[in-house]
């Protein structure tokens, strides 16, 4: 009776077993996370970083991972909140990764209105990068003064967008015209202001 008690037990485990695979640990769930991330795979990163959060304190660069995956999916007002907090712990990170940070947090909160928020995250992008990534900056910079009526520093903005579109992406002749046109409305404006104060 006991040794058919045994074969019982050891049949259930090994039933258990092979019915309820060994769940992977958190470490390997990381890394996977990471994997999924670098690759590009910013929904399922995102599923692995949401579970290992429930669980531990993320350090601030996977913060900032969190944030960019929000990012990518749309969800702006998430990825605000993530890279907002995230930001001001990566000082020691490399500039160019930083500025990445910068600019999907900039571009979250620009999408959701907040410009005024915005604004800051730009101008410390335009401080990290590589000249070829400023135009998207000095673009974004001209609409929020030109959205707050400052037609000087949106026609300055505009004017630094045109020439690093030039030089670095001359091939986006859309946005270029674009541009101009802004430059052109932001010139009229201003000649209208004046003529009023005279």
């Amino acid at each position: 009776m006991k040794h058919k008690f045994l074969f019982i037990a050891a049949f259930a485990s090994l039933a258990l077993a092979t019915t309820c695979p060994a769940q992977p640990k958190d470490s390997d769930l990381l890394g996977m996370a990471i994997e999924y991330f670098q690759s590009g795979k910013y929904s399922e990163a995102l599923a692995l970083f949401s579970k290992l959060e429930t669980e531990h304190k993320l350090n601030p660069r996977f913060n900032a991972y969190i944030g960019v995956c929000h990012y990518y999916e749309w969800n702006y007002d998430k990825a605000a909140e993530y890279l907002e907090e995230a930001i001001p712990l990566l000082e020691k990170f490399s500039p160019q990764e930083r500025s990445f940070y910068c600019y999907a947090c900039a571009e979250s909160l620009f999408n959701l209105g907040e410009y005024t928020k915005a604004r800051p995250y730009y101008e410390q992008m335009l401080t990290l990068c590589h000249d070829n990534e400023k135009p998207d900056a000095y673009y974004r910079l001209g609409f929020i003064y030109m959205f707050q009526e400052n037609w000087i520093s949106a026609l300055d903005n505009f004017q630094s967008a045109l020439v690093y579109y030039r030089q670095y992406r001359p091939e986006e002749q859309a946005r270029i015209a674009q541009i101009r046109n802004m430059i052109n409305g932001c010139v009229e404006k201003i000649n209208n202001t004046s003529h009023i104060l005279h």
